[in-house]
């Protein structure tokens, strides 16, 4: 029997956020800014807070320190309704830091890994994760842990355990090819346009996604402002993005991500999850910090509604057989 309806398996850190400055202060200087706060982040600690806020039972699987930072973060996720009983206590690392500076032109980050550094995927427990129905993983980094990475998602699915992941950046610049083999085993596998391009060595977003189909069921590649397109068994749908006011955009790929796997897992079609994360993409970036703006179920479905013009969610009668069950 499932607890939750997602267990998701990765980083959460604190996110200072500044806004409000003309320039980085020169060494000896100080520089006062309009703005600076304090929010959790880390983009599986996003990505969980955003799919609580729509309603499904989530739990967090990561490595916390033992200091005040990681108390504000199992606060604010309990705060979401997130279970925190799988999460680790870190008696070597503080909870780790990122200090995002957002200036109109673009973002720039400082960041220390912390205690996600001691998040051991070769001693994670397949039964403790499987309890939820489905399990998001993050934290891919190529060649230095596919194997511990693929022993992973392999004893899941034994499980029984749908699983979706979202790669993330290759910071070492290899772009592994390995990640093809990871696909074969993911139900869901997300990545912004850049990284599957990168990936792929294709110049266009549709012959990535035609690649991608050899080795995946189930592809999305993030468009920003442009959208998300989506390749299942070998066919393409794209919806387009919506245009809002941006405040911080960090954090809105772990809110796409939010609403198209909420989409999933309650059993919609690709064409209506793409609704649902792009919607959640756009509400997410209207305020200050990656989880601040992330819409509930009836938000969304307000936004969808007015951005519509009252017509219906293509795949919104669709319900998994889960959902017929409750």
């Amino acid at each position: 029997m499932n607890k939750f309806d997602a267990v998701v398996v990765g980083d959460a850190n604190i996110d200072l956020v500044v806004a409000g400055y003309g320039r980085f202060p020169q060494p000896g200087e100080e520089v006062f800014v309009d703005r600076m706060t304090m929010h959790v982040g880390g983009g599986a600690a996003l990505f969980a807070l955003s799919l609580a806020r729509l309603g499904l039972a989530v739990a967090f699987k990561g490595v916390l320190g033992s200091d005040s930072l990681g108390r504000f973060i199992r606060e604010q996720f309990a705060a979401y309704g997130i279970d925190t009983s799988l999460i680790q206590a870190s008696g070597v690392h503080p909870t780790g830091i990122s200090i995002a500076f957002n200036p109109d032109t673009d973002r720039s980050f400082i960041s220390y890994a912390g205690s996600n550094l001691e998040l051991d995927l070769d001693r994670l427990s397949p039964d403790e994760i499987a309890r939820g129905r489905h399990v998001h993983v993050t934290g891919y980094r190529g060649r230095e842990n596919h194997e511990p990475y693929l022993r992973m998602i392999k004893a899941l699915k034994r499980k029984g355990a749908t699983l979706s992941c979202d790669v993330g950046w290759d910071d070492s610049g290899e772009w592994y090819g390995g990640i093809f083999e990871l696909m074969r085993h993911i139900d869901v596998f997300l990545m912004n346009e850049t990284e599957a391009l990168h990936y792929t060595g294709c110049s266009d977003v549709d012959d990535a996604l035609r690649h991608m189909a050899q080795y995946g069921r189930h592809i999305v590649v993030k468009l920003g402002a442009d959208g998300a397109a989506a390749m299942k068994d070998g066919l393409i749908v794209r919806r387009p993005g919506h245009k809002v006011e941006a405040v911080d955009t960090t954090g809105a790929g772990d809110a796409f991500n939010a609403g198209y796997l909420y989409g999933f897992i309650e059993g919609r079609d690709p064409e209506a999850c793409l609704e649902y994360g792009n919607a959640c993409g756009a509400l997410s970036v209207g305020a200050y910090g990656g989880s601040t703006a992330a819409p509930d179920l009836r938000q969304l479905h307000a936004f969808l509604h007015r951005h519509r013009g009252g017509t219906e969610v293509p795949g919104e009668a669709a319900r998994s057989a889960w959902e017929r069950g409750k």
